[in-house]
């Protein structure tokens, strides 16, 4: 009777320790190994050196390491509770923003605390995954069909994308809004209604740029023309260009880059860093690094696909559409396929915020891996319209 007693005590020890096992640890192989990337990568921006990029970077690696971890042990029913006070906690501090942001490179977007420097539309965009899948998988099929029943989500992405625009911050607010539409999409919208929403997007358009800043009118002149201002606006963008350029097929060699070496590549430890990836080794190494980022979007696809219930495919895809739109943007702006955006290439580029928001990211997309068997509250065959 003792044993039995001192068995049933033991046994969250040994559901933890299942849970332990559950966890993908090929993809998180795979997150170390990227990391690793960034930290080889700022060792040479940092002239050869680990401070003052490398060394911090791999401190809050083993810190969101850490984070992701735990965040994979918890539970779908947890994450659905706690959704709702996450999102408004993100919107407060988007707010807090607007009040009593730090001004950085004209735009208010980090905040003060506890002597750290926390950028709040990065867990924003956390945030507005969790609240998006809690509601869709609270909600049937049929009921995707009738647009009363889609107002409040699309209230809950439009809200942070107007605080993220009135930073401003462009390219995170495209990024919100892309991660808006793609789970609108997963959670089975009608084609009719997403061909409705999108025959205004033009004329959005025209209205949006009429309201930009001066110096985001200028990202996209000097996007259609860099050569008009080289030593002003398009500056960066031309010494990108000739860095990729420069490496060839093979690189240039490990803290070799004529470039990122000599200072010429602006914001090399963060934007602009896969282009020192690009100039040290070459062709090969870019491509290898898109592979790895190309894996990673896949595995957690993958895991959207393995899940049986709702709410965890719904989270999945939306941490893979985040992560995807990161180096979608990313990689697109260094090559000049768009106007720059200061969106960083997720666990390579320095920074503090989107490190952590990344690793918490994935802790979401490594629990829902864990979880992938519950079925907990399904209500897709019910007849709710």
């Amino acid at each position: 009777m003792k044993f039995h007693k001192r068995l049933l005590r033991a046994e969250p020890s040994f559901r933890l320790l299942s849970k332990l096992w559950r966890i993908s640890w090929l993809y998180v192989l795979l997150i170390c190994t990227l990391a690793g990337v960034g930290y080889v990568t700022l060792y040479s921006a940092g002239g050869g050196t680990p401070y003052p990029f490398a060394a911090p970077q791999a401190a809050r690696f083993a810190v969101g390491l850490v984070l992701m971890i735990t965040v994979a042990m918890l539970p779908p029913k947890i994450l659905v509770r706690i959704s709702g006070p996450l999102y408004v906690l993100s919107i407060i501090l988007l707010v807090a923003v607007l009040r009593m942001g730090h001004v950085g490179k004209g735009a208010e977007r980090w905040l003060m605390i506890g002597g750290l420097q926390v950028q709040p539309s990065e867990y924003a965009k956390v945030a507005l995954v969790l609240v998006l899948a809690s509601w869709f998988h609270r909600i049937s099929y049929a009921r995707m069909g009738n647009p009363l029943w889609l107002f409040p989500p699309a209230f809950l992405v439009l809200l942070p994308v107007v605080l993220v625009l009135k930073e401003p911050n462009l390219g995170t607010a495209v990024i919100i809004g892309g991660i808006g539409a793609a789970m609108f999409f997963a959670a089975g919208m009608r084609l009719w209604l997403i061909t409705l929403l999108l025959l205004p997007v033009p004329y959005l358009a025209k209205f949006a740029y009429a309201h930009l800043h001066d110096y985001q009118r200028a990202r996209i002149t000097t996007f259609l023309n860099p050569e008009s201002d080289p030593l002003g606006a398009g500056y960066n963008i031309i010494q990108s260009k000739i860095a990729l350029g420069s490496g060839g097929m093979w690189g240039q060699g490990y803290l070799h880059g004529s470039q990122g070496q000599l200072n010429f590549l602006p914001e090399k430890q963060t934007d602009f860093i896969f282009t020192m990836i690009a100039e040290e080794w070459g062709y090969v190494g870019a491509v290898t690094v898109i592979g790895l980022l190309l894996l990673m979007i896949l595995g957690g696809m993958l895991m959207a696909i393995r899940s049986r219930n709702r709410f965890g495919r719904l989270v999945a895809l939306g941490i893979s559409m985040n992560f995807f739109f990161y180096c979608l943007v990313n990689l697109s702006m260094v090559m000049g396929a768009i106007p720059v955006g200061g969106v960083p290439l997720p666990l390579v580029s320095y920074g503090g915020s989107a490190m952590l928001n990344v690793m918490l990211g994935f802790g979401l997309l490594l629990s829902t891996w864990v979880h992938r068997d519950s079925r907990f509250g399904e209500n897709e065959n019910q007849d709710a319209a």
